[in-house]
């Protein structure tokens, strides 16, 4: 840890909160104090801001290729230092460090990906139908953006927004989680080595974020912000963006159905229930959320998924052999242990774990609930754990009602053998993903992104780098 640094990021200088102030960064499997960061306040957010401003113009006029060889020089560190940061994110968030690791090289792809769309960025010429003026778009950055990005993926929500500003010509204020700001601030020593200029990139680490973001999004020189985290924080950005019309990219909530038809082939669907669930110890927006089997298989779907969950070895992230490590706080576990509760409480039965461990650390075993009830909460409550919840349905038509019967519609995940049935419950889901005989849809070059609550905008893909991007119309008179 002597090594991470542990201060603010503004100008291109490391320095510290201008009142002093220091906030813990605990270790979730511990329970310990891994260090203390620099704690920003209003003074430090606006030396951020005016660090961005100041910068923009000059970065705006910088070549797009200059700007796509800092992402790839930026790309190539990052995987060069892959085991020292994966060593890092476990120790702040406490994913095992196989899953770490596999969140550096899906972090660093995304500033690969954007290193490539940075040199494509376009605009036309084409003469208007009334033949009088020629009509001349160009694209140009849409100015200062603050990026707001949650714990737990630390390093690559810092990458999936960086990444496109950067390429796009923009400067920023990154306020990343309270609970992770290690990865965020070894992300920012990285583009400095990489060459990012002075001003383009300022982290404000903070356990004051409406105190440091409110005064940013109205004051009106930030132009543009991306937020992942929850709704109800996105529905209170929104509204503080509104007064100074800030461009907005929301990234919210999910409750993703998880629907295994009777022709399903159990061992795909076994499998990719195990991704979907518990990728990131189900600590993840796209985290299948409700499973709902037909009626036919339930039992059968159950016992094999309990099967494989149970065997799941649960412990620190930096212990061979472990597959699951701690939640991100107590808070969150007593999210988890309330939901599950409250599910067995109307009825549902546990087919495996459920039982809060005793010891240190946020742990919280995998569970696999059955029989669960349309009315528990963690129907209508995003998990965030590593709970698997089992209903049963009987056609098509039912399941796609209740699958729908919520206000989120990030990522929906379907198993079937049929195509027609695949393609038309796909088309028919309210979300805006679909994992189709797969538990993964995460991928840089591909648009992620919900409809509904769960978002405004998408991340990634040919369309992520629009986010960070205005259209400007020339007309031109014709001779």
């Amino acid at each position: 840890m002597t090594d991470t640094p542990t201060q603010l990021f503004i100008g291109g200088a490391w320095v510290d909160a201008a009142d002093g102030a220091t906030m813990p960064v605990d270790d979730p499997a511990t329970g310990e104090v891994l260090c203390h960061v620099a704690d920003a306040g209003p003074k430090d957010a606006k030396l951020a801001e005016d660090a961005a401003v100041q910068a923009q113009e000059e970065w705006a006029r910088t070549a797009p290729r200059v700007r796509s060889e800092i992402l790839r020089r930026a790309y190539e560190i990052i995987i060069e230092r892959t085991d020292e940061l994966a060593h890092l994110m476990t120790a702040e968030m406490g994913k095992p460090l196989a899953e770490a690791r596999g969140e550096v090289a899906y972090a660093a792809e995304f500033f690969r990906w954007f290193s490539e769309e940075a040199v494509r960025i376009d605009g036309g010429l084409a003469t208007l139908p009334d033949g009088r003026n020629r009509m001349l778009l160009s694209r140009r950055p849409v100015g200062p953006c603050l990026l707001i990005t949650p714990w737990n993926f630390p390093l690559a929500m810092g990458t999936r927004k960086i990444g496109p500003a950067v390429a796009a010509g923009c400067t920023m204020v990154l306020k990343p989680a309270p609970q992770t700001p290690l990865s965020s601030l070894a992300l920012a020593a990285i583009l400095k080595e990489a060459g990012l200029p002075d001003g383009v990139l300022n982290v404000v680490t903070t356990s004051r974020a409406g105190e440091v973001c409110e005064p940013l999004l109205r004051g009106g020189r930030i132009r543009k912000l991306s937020f992942t985290g929850s709704t109800a924080v996105g529905q209170l950005l929104l509204a503080q963006s509104a007064e100074a019309v800030v461009r907005t990219s929301m990234e919210l909530g999910g409750n993703a159905p998880f629907i295994v038809f009777e022709d399903a082939d159990l061992d795909k669907a076994v499998d990719g229930a195990m991704v979907a669930k518990m990728r990131n110890m189900g600590e993840a927006c796209t985290a299948a959320n409700r499973f709902f089997v037909h009626r036919s298989v339930a039992q059968e779907f159950g016992r094999r998924l309990a099967e494989r969950m149970g065997a799941l070895v649960v412990g620190p992230g930096t212990r061979d052999g472990v597959d699951v490590g701690p939640l991100i706080d107590r808070a969150g576990r007593a999210k988890v242990e309330e939901l599950v509760a409250d599910a067995v409480e109307r009825g549902a039965r546990v087919l495996v774990g459920g039982r809060t461990p005793e010891g240190p650390g946020c742990f919280y075993p995998p569970t696999v609930l059955t029989d669960v009830s349309a009315e528990s909460r963690l129907m209508d409550t995003e998990i965030f754990g590593p709970v698997a919840a089992i209903l049963t349905f009987d056609d098509e038509d039912e399941v796609v009602r209740r699958a729908n019967d919520t206000p989120w519609g990030l990522v929906g995940y379907v198993f079937t053998e049929g195509l027609d049935r695949a393609l038309r419950v796909s088309e028919r889901l309210e979300v805006g993903m679909v994992g189709l005989n797969t538990g993964l849809v995460s991928n840089p070059a591909a648009p992620f992104g919900g409809v509904k609550q769960s978002g405004l905008g998408r991340e990634g893909g040919r369309v992520g780098i629009d986010e960070f991007l205005e259209y400007q119309y020339l007309a031109v008179p014709v001779p």
